[in-house]
């Protein structure tokens, strides 16, 4: 097994591309076959895999859950950091906080268009940690 923690520095909300830093963590590894399972550690962001080639799937997502869950929406109480901290909170409990890829070759097994994202719910930029778990 083998394991990595990294920081993610993002721009505020959007999507960053986290396939290649967590690819060369797989390839460091030295592990041919298994699995890499990416966590990551906070609550107002989340994991996605997703379309890697057209960036409107992006906007698209983005929009999408802005509809789904809006900033300041009256219903929420907690707003301790701003009127994007409890619709930060939803978003990342509707997405995900980890995903695992299979292993093979010591290479991610990612389908063709597949990319691996941080998806960055508040306004501000932020740094991100994730844990990545090599085991095979």
């Amino acid at each position: 097994m083998h394991r990595d923690v990294l920081s993610i520095r993002n721009n505020g909300r959007n999507q960053t591309d986290i396939t290649a830093r967590i690819a060369t963590v797989v390839a460091d590894s030295g592990i041919r076959t298994g699995l890499c399972h990416v966590f990551l550690q906070h609550t107002s962001a989340s994991l996605i895999i997703s379309e890697n080639a057209d960036p409107a799937v992006g906007r698209d997502l983005e929009r999408f859950i802005s509809r789904l869950v809006q900033d300041g929406d009256p219903m929420f109480e907690h707003a301790d950091e701003g009127p994007d901290d409890m619709a930060a909170h939803v978003r990342s409990i509707l997405t995900q906080t980890e995903v695992t890829v299979p292993v093979d070759n010591g290479r991610l097994n990612l389908g063709t268009w597949q990319g691996i994202w941080l998806w960055e719910h508040r306004h501000a930029p932020h740094e991100r940690t994730l844990v990545v778990t090599v085991s095979g």
